[in-house]
């Protein structure tokens, strides 16, 4: 199995994040936040349109292929003055998941935050994620607050945020 993560710049490569969110998200967070809410979703922060802005403002993509088939996504907000990461996105296809995806796209995130020195890596999750939640846990990260905030719509995210320290040699 061969796991490539390659950056996001060109408008097809955005139209591929856009396609993946749409059958990610569907599947997996209908059961957990309602249709009504992921159609909502997935249109103020994961529609093509959405995607260009937060790269515009700092924000980092990576498309996933597995055996050069497309199979998830990440997103990255670095915050270099504070020396955080946060890990906003990572989506894998139902197919592709239990099978060292989410690892590998986790450990290039951690190379990412050793390489440039950002010891804290921070995420929010669905409070009702339970299998994501688990597995971040089990990955070595700590819930550390809650958040609910109103993301518009009527809609409410209602996320733990959690964290786990990087190891910065000579930091």
């Amino acid at each position: 199995m061969i796991v490539e993560i390659i950056h996001v710049s060109t408008p097809d490569e955005i139209a591929a994040v856009e396609r993946l969110a749409q059958e990610i998200w569907p599947q997996h967070f209908t059961p957990i936040i309602g249709a009504s809410q992921v159609v909502y979703m997935l249109g103020k922060f994961q529609s093509a349109e959405a995607i260009l802005s937060q790269i515009n403002s700092g924000w980092e993509y990576y498309l996933v292929t597995v055996d050069n088939e497309m199979v998830g996504y990440a997103g990255l907000v670095p915050d270099i003055d504070a020396k955080r990461l946060m890990l906003s996105k990572i989506y894998v296809k139902k197919s592709a998941r239990g099978k060292g995806v989410g690892k590998s796209i986790l450990d290039f995130v951690e190379r990412k935050c050793k390489r440039e020195k950002l010891s804290t890596l921070w995420l929010t999750v669905n409070r009702f994620n339970n299998g994501p939640i688990s597995w971040y846990e089990g990955r070595g990260f700590v819930t550390i607050n809650e958040i609910k905030k109103d993301i518009g719509g009527g809609f409410i995210m209602d996320d733990y945020i959690m964290e786990r320290k990087i190891k910065i040699e000579n930091a």
